[in-house]
C-alpha cells in the first residue's frame, strides 16, 4: 500500500497557528489543522486507492441563513485512482468535531448545502467527517501498521510465507507462523515481514477490526 503516487498540491489559503488546535504536517499529506486532520491524514496516505489528496483545494461563495454573501473552503479534496463510481468519485470534505458540528450547525448548514450543490454540479460527493467516522479500529490498524510498510522482505522470505498461506487457505499470524517455522526464535524474526505483507494487501485481512496475532488472515496475492 505505498502511497508514491499521493500528490500534494498546495491550499488555497494559509493555515494559521490557533491556540485552539494543534497545527503539524503529516509527510505526503501537509498542514492539519488539529488531531482530527492529523488522523484523517494518516488514513489517507496509507490507502493504495486513492491517487491525490489537496488540502483545502478551493474557495466558493455562498449565502448564508442571513442572505449574506460569504465564502467557503473546504478542507479538502480526495481523488481515487479507479474511474468514477458512487464509492470513488472524487471527495470534497469537511472534518469537524460531533460536538462543534451540534454547537455551530446553523452556521455550517448553509455552507455544506453549497459544498453538496458545488460537488453535485461537478460530479463529485461532499463529505463531512468526524471522530465517528475517522477514530476507529481500522485508524489504529494503520498506526501498527505503518512501521512495517517500508520493512524490506526477502523474496525468499516472501515466497515461504505467501506459499504456506495459500496452502492454509486461512489462518491466523499465530497459526502461519507455526506452519512456517518450528524454532521460537526465528518465528520472532518472521513477524515483521508478515505485517509488511499485511500492511501491502500481499495478505489479506479485515482491518475495520482491532488487529492481533489471532486476526483471520489469508494470500491475497501469488507467491
Amino acid at each position: 500500500m505505498k502511497m508514491k503516487h499521493l500528490l500534494h498540491r498546495v491550499p488555497v489559503r494559509n493555515i494559521p497557528l490557533n491556540c485552539r488546535s494543534v497545527t503539524g504536517r503529516v509527510p505526503s499529506c501537509g498542514k492539519y489543522e488539529s488531531t482530527l486532520e492529523r488522523d484523517l491524514m494518516e488514513i489517507l496516505r496509507f490507502d493504495p486507492n486513492i491517487d491525490s489528496f489537496t488540502p483545502q483545494p478551493l474557495t466558493f461563495g455562498y449565502l448564508d441563513r442571513e442572505g449574506k454573501a460569504r465564502t467557503y473552503t473546504p478542507d479538502g479534496l480526495i481523488q481515487f485512482k479507479q474511474k468514477p463510481t458512487s464509492y470513488s468519485m472524487p471527495v470534497l470534505f469537511e472534518v469537524k468535531y460531533r460536538a462543534d458540528f451540534r454547537k455551530d450547525w446553523k452556521i455550517l448548514l448553509p455552507k455544506f448545502r453549497a459544498a453538496k450543490k458545488y460537488c453535485l454540479a461537478r460530479g463529485w460527493r461532499f463529505e463531512v467527517f468526524t471522530e465517528r467516522e475517522i477514530r476507529t479500529p481500522y485508524l489504529n490498524n494503520v498506526r501498527f501498521l505503518w512501521p512495517y510498510l517500508e520493512r524490506k522482505v526477502s523474496e525468499e522470505v516472501r515466497h515461504q510465507i505467501l506459499q504456506t498461506l495459500w496452502d492454509l487457505d486461512e489462518a491466523d499470524a499465530d497459526l502461519l507462523l507455526c506452519a512456517l517455522c518450528h524454532d521460537p526464535t526465528n518465528r520472532a524474526h518472521l513477524i515483521p515481514a508478515i505485517w509488511h505483507l499485511v500492511a501491502t494487501a500481499a495478505i489479506g485481512c479485515d482491518l475495520n477490526v482491532p488487529l492481533s496475532m489471532r486476526s483471520p488472515i489469508w494470500a491475497q496475492e501469488d507467491h
